[in-house]
């Protein structure tokens, strides 16, 4: 990002400074494609909510359908979407929003065998990779939405990864005319360099026995991720867990980061079937790509420890 900043000059500018931070740019873009194993193309954004408002705005289809369980992001681009089931069908003239990796619960979301059945249907998929990108390998999907934060880039930027740009109406101004907004170049560098650097600090072995020492708390619903905990304590709820791990030093939230600060019962968990109870005593915890092995060790002492 240092060196974006350097040589910083507008990339859709045709002069030479201009030139150079489009040089820039591409090869960062490159260099994101390569270290996710990408071969479609990348439209750099602000971040993941508008990656995904692009995709399901912009997106040559006339039906959205999405899961339960997505972003509250996804509701606000689409917020007349209709809710996926059996009983739904799907055609060439819709776009179905299903998230890899569940922001609440880390449950893993089987997008790749979907996949298959969807497309013989003839409608595209969107998946949001926010909590998977550069840790698990990319589903197979015709549209997908990175954040680089969540792999340790900076804040600010993203991106919508697409099979083809055919897929999308353009609107006009940047990013091949599929984006408004002069491209944060220093972002994108920043990103490509998290993606290249690798996510983590503690090993899938330390990850692992955290997660056993949490699994009497942990709330489960299959396959899931070793990063992404739902936990439920049997008697305080969510709000003072919240309040008393913030005072020992933790910071956790009640659902997703973006709607923690409400009281009322996570959609996620309702849709997951958790009935209002246990949710209401549920908190989500992430291991960031920074946490250490001490970090953990001490927040499993420290659950031990509330009653």
């Amino acid at each position: 990002m240092e060196e974006g900043f350097r040589i910083w000059a507008n990339p859709s500018s045709p002069h030479a400074e201009g030139r150079k931070a489009r040089a820039a740019l591409e090869d960062a873009r490159e260099r994101m494609k390569r270290a996710l194993g990408w071969d479609g193309e990348v439209i750099f954004t602000s971040g993941a909510s508008e990656a995904l408002w692009i995709a399901l705005n912009r997106a040559k289809v006339e039906r959205r359908i999405v899961s339960a369980v997505e972003h509250d992001a996804v509701f606000r681009a689409a917020p007349d979407a209709e809710m996926f089931s059996d009983d739904v069908p799907l055609d060439g003239r819709s776009i179905l929003a299903i998230q890899h990796v569940n922001s609440e619960t880390g449950v893993i979301n089987p997008v790749s065998d979907m996949g298959a059945t969807v497309k013989q249907t003839g409608a595209l998929i969107l998946s949001d990779c926010s909590q998977s990108a550069g840790k698990l390998a990319l589903p197979d999907a015709d549209m997908l939405v990175i954040s680089a934060h969540k792999f340790g880039g900076p804040i600010g930027i993203g991106a919508l990864l697409v099979r083809d740009f055919a897929l999308l109406e353009p609107i006009g101004g940047h990013e091949r005319g599929y984006r408004q907004g002069t491209e944060n170049m220093p972002g994108a560098l920043g990103m490509a360099a998290a993606l290249e650097a690798g996510p983590w600090a503690t090993t899938s072995r330390e990850r692992a026995g955290f997660a056993g020492q949490l699994s009497a708390s942990s709330l489960t619903f299959g396959e899931q991720v070793d990063y992404i905990f739902a936990l439920t304590h049997p008697s305080i709820s969510a709000q003072a867990l919240l309040i008393r791990l913030d005072a020992m030093g933790f910071a956790v939230s009640a659902g997703s980061a973006c709607s923690s600060g409400t009281l009322k019962k996570s959609r996620v968990l309702d849709a997951f079937g958790v009935d209002d109870d246990t949710a209401a005593r549920a908190i989500r915890i992430s291991i960031g790509w920074n946490t250490s092995p001490a970090e953990l060790e001490r927040f499993a002492e420290a659950w031990d420890s509330l009653t």
